[in-house]
């Protein structure tokens, strides 16, 4: 078994989480994951089987895209819902935003730019994970990194609960809670990402995916959806 197997990964998981499941189905070969998706997220995680691990590094395609739903009002410690509340506005105590605000703030995301990662990630600080010390209440300072987004379109928005909908297109290593974060920090309102999906990856797509679940009930279904492309050839 040696190739790219798209993986629809479920909501709960950690992206080392889908690969251990998937070793047992083919017996602990090799397995390695092309981006890593948090616990939170759903969506596209490509999968290299086999000696398809040796063509990590050559996958030519590292723009991502998401589907992101956030919530004005609230602001965590993770940057998404399932952090420690450090704010809460209730929205009988402050209109969040309109439409036409929250549109002219977006268009401030797009191109190249500098994003802070957030402390709960696993980025390392003198040999430590960042969410590490986190845990402990420990905050250190983190250089920004540079980053593009091509695209951000608002999706669905309500002024009446201060939630909506976004499609981002992104460079490799965005963070995608940061981005929501952001945007509540711009509007003076907070924000946090409350769901996450993942539809391209590696230059993938979410159409090419099949659920872990699927996988997991009929580990035969790996062959009919594993796939040899020209890419990784040369290293199988």
């Amino acid at each position: 078994m040696d190739g790219i197997l798209v993986i629809d990964k479920p909501q709960g998981l950690t992206s080392f989480g889908v690969v251990a499941r998937i070793k047992k189905c083919i017996n602990k070969q090799k397995v390695g994951h092309c981006g890593t998706l948090d616990p939170l997220a759903t969506g596209v995680l490509p999968l290299l089987l086999g000696k398809a691990t040796k063509a990590l590094p050559f996958l030519p395609d590292t723009r991502k895209e998401y589907i992101a739903n956030f919530q004005f009002g609230i602001t965590t410690d993770t940057q998404d819902i399932t952090g420690r509340i450090l704010n809460f506005i209730k929205n009988s105590d402050k209109v969040f935003a309109n439409k036409k605000e929250v549109l002219e703030i977006l268009n401030e995301f797009i191109g190249d730019s500098l994003q802070i990662p957030p402390m709960y990630s696993a980025l390392k600080h003198n040999g430590k994970r960042l969410y590490e010390l986190a845990r402990k209440g420990i905050t250190v300072e983190r250089e920004a990194r540079s980053i593009n987004i091509s695209k951000i379109k608002l999706l669905e928005f309500s002024e009446i609960d201060g939630n909506g909908k976004l499609l981002i297109n992104c460079s490799k290593g965005t963070y995608i809670r940061t981005i929501c974060h952001d945007l509540g920090e711009k509007l003076g309102c907070g924000a946090v990402l409350t769901a996450l999906r993942r539809i391209k990856s590696s230059g993938f797509t979410i159409d090419q995916s099949i659920p872990l679940k699927q996988i997991e009930e009929k580990p035969e279904e790996i062959l009919n959806n594993l796939i040899i492309c020209d890419a990784i050839q040369r290293f199988l």
